[in-house]
């Protein structure tokens, strides 16, 4: 009996520009040893030179949700700029705060009225464990109660003088606990001048020009993740939000990245998504979904190769729970949804699962087919292709028969298209 293939699924997915692009820009920052501390981020991708808090926001879960071959946030502090309306938003509970550095913008001609209406939010944040920058005027006497918030301070050398950077850097030691950076530092005369005062920090041309990064993003369909949402509201039980995971490779990838990223901050690899779930909790699953939908792409239609990656994963799924428990059976699900990786991303498919830190039956599966795993692989990429020869050798291998592997497959076809009708 001859394998089914999907309807409208090519029989191998050819690589393209299946992940959109957004450009941002990083900066390094150095300490006294020229040791990069951290990086600033800077969205390359909005118009002109709006900053806006929608910018903010795009801009960290952007850089959290990355997928490129280099790693944006890594173990290093981010320093992202914000505009007081951002920091109430919902995208700063996704990262550990451990990790960043808020640039607190100053309040201008307001800021006699707006300091301490502020406070509150910037002692909150704080308290949640974010560090605060903020730039030479929060030594003005009009912020003197953001003073204490204060982890780093930094001196535009662009703008201030050699005899005013003297004095704020005498008045914020004997005033604050803050680190002093010096930023717009270009020449070799400007850093002595500024060490020979006692700055330990810096940041400007003289170190490093800021680096452009092409930050992919690998895309649910806008149904997806409008199900999820809906599924988060209505506090639906684990599985159920689970199911709809692993039926969008964009949603499952994104889900997965995210939760092993350094920064979210977790000791320990996830590996299912029932896992990822139950950690994320309910509030926080719904903050993601909802910047996912924001940075989704207009279509609601999965691409037939997110499509396909959903067939093979249902499908290795049934046809592991013949013979595994249920955790390698869902180990099962993961190779056949992240097995198209390597297309969907344009990467190398060992690169792309760099970027997920999956366990080692399962990335010897995907690169090298090798194991049990990699067998089950062997055989739904017969399914697709109709090669016989395959299909009857993988199936051999697997003890399985061509009445178990149709029927399975046409169960994950029924499965997988539940989802787009709805």
């Amino acid at each position: 009996m001859t394998p089914l293939p999907p309807p409208g699924t090519a029989s191998a997915p050819q690589p393209g520009n299946y992940a959109p692009v957004a450009m941002i820009a990083r900066q390094a920052i150095v300490n006294a040893q020229q040791v990069v501390v951290g990086y600033e981020l800077f969205n390359r991708s909005r118009a002109g030179a709006a900053h806006t808090a929608a910018t903010d926001v795009i801009l960290v879960f952007t850089a959290l949700s990355h997928a490129g071959t280099e790693e944006l946030v890594g173990k290093k502090l981010i320093f992202v700029n914000c505009t007081h309306e951002s920091l109430t938003g919902g995208h700063l509970e996704l990262v550990d705060p451990d990790k960043v550095v808020l640039e607190i913008p100053p309040l201008g001609h307001a800021a006699s009225e707006e300091v301490a209406t502020r406070m509150p939010i910037l002692a909150e944040l704080r308290e949640r464990g974010f560090h605060l920058a903020f730039n030479h005027t929060v030594l003005q006497s009009a912020y003197a109660p953001w003073l204490p918030l204060a982890d780093y301070i930094k001196l535009d050398l662009s703008v201030l003088a050699p005899d005013q950077l003297a004095v704020l850097i005498s008045y914020a030691g004997r005033h604050s606990k803050a680190e002093l950076i010096a930023e717009k530092v270009e020449t070799a005369q400007q850093y002595d001048m500024v060490s020979s005062h006692g700055v330990q920090m810096f940041q400007g041309y003289w170190f490093a020009r800021p680096a452009l990064v092409e930050a992919k993003l690998l895309s649910p369909s806008q149904a997806s993740i409008i199900e999820l949402i809906n599924q988060v509201r209505k506090q639906a039980p684990t599985a159920d939000i689970e199911e709809t995971l692993k039926k969008d490779a964009g949603l499952a990838f994104n889900l997965m990245r995210l939760i092993n990223s350094a920064g979210f901050g977790l000791s320990r690899e996830i590996t299912s998504f029932r896992q990822a779930v139950m950690l994320m909790g309910l509030k926080r699953l719904f903050r993601w979904a909802a910047l996912l939908l924001t940075a989704s792409r207009a279509s609601g239609t999965p691409s037939s190769v997110g499509q396909t990656a959903v067939v093979r994963g249902r499908l290795m799924e049934l046809l592991a729970q013949e013979t595994l428990p249920p955790e390698e059976a869902d180990q099962a699900f993961v190779v056949g949804i992240f097995s198209l990786l390597d297309v969907m991303l344009s990467m190398p498919m060992e690169s792309a699962l760099g970027l997920l830190n999956v366990p080692a039956p399962v990335a010897a599966a995907l690169l090298r087919r090798e194991g049990f795993l990699g067998d089950l692989l062997t055989l739904a990429e017969a399914c697709e292709s109709s090669d016989d020869a395959m299909f009857n050798r993988a199936a051999g291998l697997l003890h399985l028969t061509s009445q178990q592997i149709n029927l399975a497959h046409l169960q994950a076809l029924a499965w997988a298209d539940h989802v787009t009708d709805e």
